[in-house]
């Protein structure tokens, strides 16, 4: 290597100096001059006799020149080699020093995941068990709304007892003052201002209840669901992400078949979608939607429907159930558990053909690439007791579906608290 070669130079140019320092101030030798082959040129004379060779004298001052240099070689390399076992040694030790660094940097990276990965389930658990607590606390709102809702009810009854009660007293004073009419015929007028303080102290009675009543039936009707039904699926808004997909319990390959449904729409459009089953092929096989005023029901394609005008009431619960048969096409339009339309060839001899999709509040249809929804298609508002039937029902079981506790009679290929029903995109289920 260039450096060391420039170090050994040094050092013999250094050595070199010293030896020429040792000859100059020798007395016993004097200087001799090196010719081109290396030998010593003019021997010294003594001043009488030539000095003998002997072969045991010391050694000259080239001799001491060489020797030197050569201890100064070794020294070299000795001290080239303690270095170099040193630097071994120094790097064998970086390495060590290394191994246990990285070892050490694992091991701390290493606790580092590990308590990080602690927390975040400690606060995925406590999140857990927030979310827990809250729902524990909206249920137990749920309840005492339920029990003022109750009491509010009860409290009612109890008026409207107590107006009954103040009612038959009136009644039995009334007759009273009958039975005293005798004891009064001189005075012609008293019987008739008593009869007439009687009456409209009772008519002031009757209106009163009245209006109790009639507030006590509209706050039920905006606090409680219809038909004893214990659920529903709020729809907050039309939205095309907003729906609720059905899994029936049966095949849906029908000849004939019943769908009753309890709604409460906020508002209805030109074709705003109760519910809908659809194919590949077909996506109106069945479908009930709203229209304004009207309910609509649709068998096998929108050239094949039913229709009856002004029952839908926005903000109000509607009973809708909606039959048909592919024997002579015959279909009907129930609302409120009474006949509301009816009409034949129905898409007669057709069968709702297996393997579509059955949703509510939505329908899958052709208006986007590859089918969608559609948002001015969506529903908005509430819907409960859902039912369907692989027949057509008579008309005292249609009518049982629209009275009290009718939630508890389910169908045998759609059963409401029984199938599986999966609000999506905001649809969420209240009670």
């Amino acid at each position: 290597m260039l450096p060391q070669e420039i170090f050994s130079l040094l050092m013999l140019f250094c050595v070199f100096r010293a030896s020429v320092s040792v000859l100059d101030e020798d007395d016993d030798y004097d200087l001799m001059y090196v010719n081109l082959d290396n030998e010593i040129e003019g021997p010294v004379l003594g001043t009488e006799e030539t000095v003998s060779c002997d072969c045991q004298r010391e050694h000259t001052e080239w001799d001491k020149l060489f020797i030197m240099l050569e201890n100064s070689q070794m020294k070299e390399n000795m001290m080239l080699q303690a270095m170099d076992e040193i630097l071994k040694v120094d790097l064998q030790t970086l390495k060590a020093e290394l191994s246990q660094l990285t070892t050490n940097l694992a091991g701390t990276f290493t606790a580092t995941i590990e308590k990080v990965t602690s927390h975040i389930v400690s606060q995925v658990e406590q999140a857990l068990v927030k979310n827990s607590d809250q729902a524990e606390e909206a249920k137990r709102l749920h309840e005492s709304e339920q029990g003022k809702v109750l009491e509010h009810v009860l409290l009612l009854s109890h008026n409207v007892s107590s107006r009954l009660g103040r009612l038959e007293s009136t009644w039995l004073r009334r007759s009273e003052v009958e039975a005293q009419e005798t004891a009064f015929q001189q005075d012609k007028f008293s019987p008739i201002r008593a009869d007439n303080l009687i009456l409209n102290s009772l008519w002031k009675e009757l209106q009163q209840t009245r209006a109790e009543l009639k507030a006590s039936q509209k706050w039920a009707a905006q606090h409680l669901l219809p038909a004893g039904c214990e659920t529903a699926i709020l729809f907050p808004m039309r939205s095309k992400k907003i729906f609720g997909s059905v899994h029936p319990t049966a095949g849906m390959t029908l000849h004939s078949f019943t769908a009753c449904i309890w709604i409460k729409v906020t508002e209805a459009l030109r074709k705003t979608i109760v519910f809908s089953y659809g194919t590949k092929l077909n996506p109106y096989e069945i479908q009930l939607y709203l229209s304004w005023e009207s309910a609509v029901l649709v068998v096998g394609g929108d050239q094949h429907k039913l229709a009856v005008k002004n029952v839908v009431v926005p903000g109000k619960w509607i009973h809708l159930c909606g039959a048909w048969s592919s024997e002579n096409g015959s279909a009907s339009l129930w609302v409120k558990g009474e006949l509301a339309a009816t009409a034949l060839d129905i898409a007669d001899a057709h069968t709702v053909p297996d393997g579509g999709i059955l949703q509510i509040g939505q329908e899958k249809n052709g208006c986007c690439i590859g089918g969608g929804f559609d948002e001015a298609l969506a529903f908005s508002g509430k819907l409960t007791g859902f039912n369907m039937w692989d027949r057509v029902l008579s008309a005292k079981e249609i009518a049982a579906q629209s009275g009290e506790d009718a939630c508890s009679i389910r169908g045998n290929i759609i059963g409401w608290g029984v199938t599986e029903v999966l609000p999506y995109g905001g649809a969420q289920y209240i009670s």
